[in-house]
């Protein structure tokens, strides 16, 4: 098993986990928590792949990832019905997915030697897309489109980090953990410390004249 091939498989386990807590939260049926954790799990991979014509798509042509997103579903919901889950439980393991698809994705990305502009595109869209999918199912309005912390912008300067990382020599492992490290470290600090990017606001010119 290759490196990259484990980071997806633990990326699909730990967003399965945050689209279970998610569902939870909102007490759907048993059906409707599978279906919230399989979307945020393999949502932004599908969507990566449609867009690079990568044919099948990841989970089509190895089912381990799904038995990997029921198998930590089912984990969840015992985990919640033993004991219950603190409350920063869904944030933790969306940074951690988040951080983790970032990573996988830029490589898969990266492989195929596009532009590290693409790269970057392909990276944050494999980390963020699945999550808006959960929170758009959920009723929620998106994580990544949220004001008062910093989502996307997390994973892209992870990515640009990877990719520094790699154009000076340094190992692949070592690239991809100093990634997905900046990544956390960024999402836990701007949750903690309430760090967002400035708002963009247009004003009416009838309010400004009230």
């Amino acid at each position: 098993m290759t490196i990259l091939h484990l980071l997806d498989l633990i990326g699909v386990g730990v967003f399965a986990v945050s689209g279970a807590l998610a569902a939870g939260r909102k007490h759907l049926d048993l059906f409707g928590v599978v279906v919230i954790a399989l979307v945020t799990a393999i949502g932004g991979g599908t969507i990566r792949d449609v867009l690079l014509d990568r044919h099948p798509i990841f989970w089509i042509s190895n089912t381990a990832y799904l038995a990997v997103i029921l198998a930590a579903t089912a984990l969840t919901i015992v985990w919640v019905r033993v004991r219950e889950p603190p409350f920063a439980a869904l944030p933790v393991a969306d940074a951690l997915g988040l951080a983790l698809f970032a990573i996988s994705g830029a490589q898969i990305a990266e492989r195929m030697v596009l532009p590290s502009t693409v790269v970057v595109m392909m990276g944050t869209i494999t980390g963020v897309a699945g999550g808006m999918i959960r929170d758009v199912l959920t009723n929620d309005i998106p994580l990544v489109l949220r004001k008062g912390t910093l989502y996307a912008s997390t994973a892209i300067v992870g990515i640009a980090v990877y990719l520094m990382l790699r154009s000076a020599g340094v190992t692949p492992n070592l690239s991809s953990a100093l990634g997905m490290l900046t990544v956390i470290v960024l999402r836990f600090t701007s949750i903690i410390w309430g760090l967002s990017l400035p708002v963009f606001k247009v004003e009416e010119a009838e309010s400004r004249k009230q």
